[in-house]
């Protein structure tokens, strides 16, 4: 009898631990599938295509279609699935240097466009230019891809050809055939501009470490005389947010340089630490300033640090984060918005200069350098 009782009881035991895992199952299908008729009707989906695809199935690759449509389906540009081939994109992109042909682009308004060609990049070489929308890549219109997917037909072995159809404004498309070169991710440059004691600094990208050779460039122009400072930001696509943080803090004075908040409305404040400004600043903007060069334009313009030159910035105000899958996969998501000193969010909207200085079709000279050195040299002479 107590032989029995003793079965009965662990028996209990065993159904009781069975119903709560089914029970938390359950839970966790409903709160991430919506119910658990999408979950079933997702493997149903796969199965239909295994039994009846006349052809061979990939399940591997079934899954990866499914994740890439799963992220996609939000409608965010910057939230995407990023498979074994991306996910190795954007580490060469972010460490080291890649085969490619050095243009950075985004979306707006439905379609895909050239935020800035690099200098000295083989696209800037062969004509491609700012504004320019992306129509096809290789003959297979963008339309048909998500951000990564271009990216990845893009970039290639170094000395191969890719072919890009593009659209400026209301001009015909062109098509430009360009041979990927190494792309080297760029940094910082500076010098003395000619008799003068102005400093200017060239940023072309925020990458890891931006912050650093910003710091030793400032320190180098200092040692030789610098008085004021040029900030050249025009055709910067942004990068790490750290590290535009970093550049701010030398530029603008104590106090909050950007504050990020997230989906939960929890927010936090990057903060400078800067006991004076040191120097007159101007920076020169277009609209291919985008992301952690519009933090950086944004904290000056909103502090009266410096008075900002050019034309109107792209407007990237969200912050992505990289949540790291296994097999070298990952979700790149948009986590949070950004927001200026004065609590701005220049999403879509893009930052007004204080000065706007158009830039003719065909410059024979850099009138937006020389209006912001103009400015500088002002201040010097009070």
């Amino acid at each position: 009898m107590n032989k029995l009782k003793e079965w009965l009881v662990a028996a209990l035991q065993v159904i009781f631990i069975i119903v709560v895992v089914l029970a938390t199952e359950f839970y966790f299908v409903q709160k991430y599938t919506g119910s658990a008729g999408n979950l079933t009707r997702l493997f149903r989906v796969m199965k239909i295509v295994e039994d009846r695809y006349n052809g061979e199935v990939d399940k591997d690759k079934m899954f990866e279609g499914a994740m890439k449509g799963l992220v996609s389906a939000v409608g965010d540009p910057y939230t995407v699935y990023l498979d074994q081939k991306s996910f190795k994109n954007l580490s060469e992109a972010t460490h080291g240097s890649f085969g490619g042909v050095g243009i950075v682009f985004g979306k707006r308004e439905g379609k895909y466009v050239v935020i800035s060609a690099l200098e000295d990049g083989p696209s800037a070489k062969a004509g491609v230019k700012g504004g320019d929308v992306i129509v096809s890549v290789d003959g297979e219109a963008t339309s048909s891809m998500d951000m990564e997917q271009i990216a990845t037909k893009i970039r290639g072995k170094i000395g191969t050809e890719v072919t890009l159809e593009l659209k400026y404004k209301e001009e015909e498309s062109r098509k430009i055939r360009i041979i990927r070169k190494e792309i080297k991710n760029p940094s910082v440059a500076g010098k003395l501009l000619d008799d003068t004691s102005i400093g200017y600094i060239r940023i072309s990208m925020f990458n890891e470490n931006t912050g650093e050779d910003f710091k030793k460039t400032y320190k180098e122009l200092e040692d030789k005389g610098m008085k004021a400072t040029l900030l050249d930001l025009r055709g910067n696509p942004g990068g790490t947010l750290s590290d535009g943080v970093a550049v701010a803090g030398m530029l603008v004075p104590k106090g909050p340089i950007v504050s990020v908040t997230d989906k939960h409305g929890k927010t936090y404040t990057e903060n400078s630490t800067l006991e004076k400004i040191k120097y007159p600043l101007a920076i020169l903007v277009d609209g291919g300033t985008a992301s952690a060069a519009e933090i950086v334009s944004g904290a000056v313009k909103d502090t009266k640090s410096g008075k900002l030159f050019g034309v109107k910035t792209f407007g990237k105000g969200s912050v992505q984060s990289i949540i790291y899958l296994g097999k070298q996969s990952a979700v790149k998501v948009t986590t949070a918005k950004y927001y200026t000193p004065s609590g701005v969010s220049i999403h879509n909207k893009g930052i007004e200069p204080d000065v706007i200085v158009e830039l003719p079709e065909k410059p024979t000279f850099d009138n937006q350098l020389d209006a912001a050195k103009k400015y500088l040299l002002e201040e010097l002479n009070k």
